[in-house]
């Protein structure tokens, strides 16, 4: 079965952690549901099959009308069947995508007692962030990643384009399908973690709503189980692009090398084409180029081994106040406060 249209089964015992709480008959729910099958691979530890995802939205589908809880059993209070939809018709006439990001967090803040989303700004960037105070105790990666998953994918529709993601954090240890987690969020991950949150540019934010109630009931008629079973590869024009700069992302020399006639001709396309393509999803190759070079900053200050003038002359900086200011206006923070707020020390 192709990784692309299937999931492990490993994130499906996930799925079912919350079911699983509320004491549900797991066999019962797969056997009403025309997917016994997925019992027998269950219930084998050894198992490595994977799940397609046309059956493993199905599960979810039936497993929150067994329940009546789109939370799928996670939360104590229950998201009762259409709390999705209804929030997506309260976002729907938002304007832009930073008052839809309000405006469902403080929808969710309503109908859920232990779960907050919050948005802040910072520099160049925005941050969404889950809080999930987690009373049961349960393996909440699942529900923190269908979060991210659900929101970034709503906001792409809202706004009807991709989302360059930066960088994404979970406060839950590498789950053993972490290889997943390439084509959900093509960006850097990190795991155990002291925050849930998701970092992208922040001029998205002023973006407007493309769509309208009419659109939005075509949009529902699937969701928010189509949002979850959608796990492809980002064939942006941005990510085709980080994807080929990637590599080079340790090398400032090569990067900087890296001409856009060479870009172009790697892609098969005009510079034309591809300038045109970034434009229209609000990026450029220089945002992509600076956008690595901040990844790789956050990294190498993040691990403490270089002093702060050492990763300045690795990425390039004729001294490290320039280093310093660039970094301030990417992320709001000098080196040293971000830095000191990683838990690192300076």
């Amino acid at each position: 079965m192709e990784k692309q249209h299937s999931i492990p089964i490993e994130l499906v015992h996930s799925a079912l952690a919350g079911g699983i709480r509320k004491g549900i008959d797991i066999e019962c729910l797969l056997e009403n549901s025309d997917l016994s099958y997925l019992h027998t691979l269950l219930s084998d530890a050894e198992c490595q099959r994977r799940v397609s995802l046309a059956d493993f939205g199905a599960l979810l589908r039936a497993l929150w009308l067994h329940l009546g809880d789109e939370s799928g059993g996670f939360l104590s209070r229950p998201l009762k069947i259409g709390t999705f939809g209804m929030m997506c018709h309260a976002i729907i006439s938002s304007g832009n995508l930073r008052r839809a990001l309000l405006r469902s967090a403080r929808y969710i803040s309503l109908v859920a007692d232990e779960l907050t989303l919050e948005l802040t700004e910072s520099g160049t960037e925005a941050r969404l962030l889950v809080h999930s105070d987690n009373p049961h105790q349960l393996d909440e990666s699942f529900l923190v990643t269908s979060i991210f998953v659900v929101w970034i994918r709503l906001s792409c529709w809202l706004i009807d384009q991709p989302m360059m993601l930066e960088r994404i954090k979970f406060r839950f240890p590498e789950p053993v399908y972490v290889d997943e987690f390439a084509r959900m969020f093509p960006c850097r991950h990190a795991f155990s973690q002291t925050e849930n949150s998701v970092v992208f540019s922040r001029h998205l934010l002023a973006c407007p709503v493309r769509q309208d109630p009419e659109t939005l009931m075509s949009f529902l008629s699937h969701a928010p189980e189509s949002l979850l079973t959608q796990f492809r590869e980002d064939d942006s024009m941005t990510g085709q692009v980080k994807r080929l700069l990637l590599p080079r992302q340790g090398m400032h020399t090569e990067l900087e090398n890296m001409s856009f006639e060479t870009l172009a001709e790697q892609l098969h396309m005009s510079t034309h084409t591809v300038r045109r393509r970034l434009k229209d999803e609000g990026s450029s190759f220089q945002d992509i180029k600076d956008s690595l070079r901040r990844d790789r900053a956050q990294r190498l200050l993040e691990e403490q081994e270089l002093s702060i003038q050492a990763i300045a002359e690795q990425l390039g900086f004729s001294e490290s106040a320039a280093f310093a200011r660039a970094f301030k206006k990417w992320t709001g923070l000098s080196p040293g406060a971000y830095r000191a707020q990683s838990g690192l020390g300076v």
